[in-house]
């Protein structure tokens, strides 16, 4: 699953530390979501659209 989600935490400037204490998760979950090696969970999903000002189909691109 493809995601925007470091153009719009660098458009907001925010680090992915910074994202990741916001949602209660590592910096590393981070980067693995932002490099499509790991899946969010639906809440995690949602609280880094809320987060990145955004919804979550817009922040996630699904492609079989």
């Amino acid at each position: 699953m493809e995601n925007s989600i470091a153009i719009r935490r660098k458009k907001l400037k925010l680090s992915q530390a910074e994202v990741a204490q916001l949602t209660h998760v590592t910096r590393q979950t981070i980067n693995a979501i932002e490099n499509d090696k790991y899946d969010p969970s639906l809440a995690l999903a949602f609280n880094l659209a809320h987060i990145l000002q955004t919804t979550v189909d817009e922040l996630f691109v699904f492609e079989q």
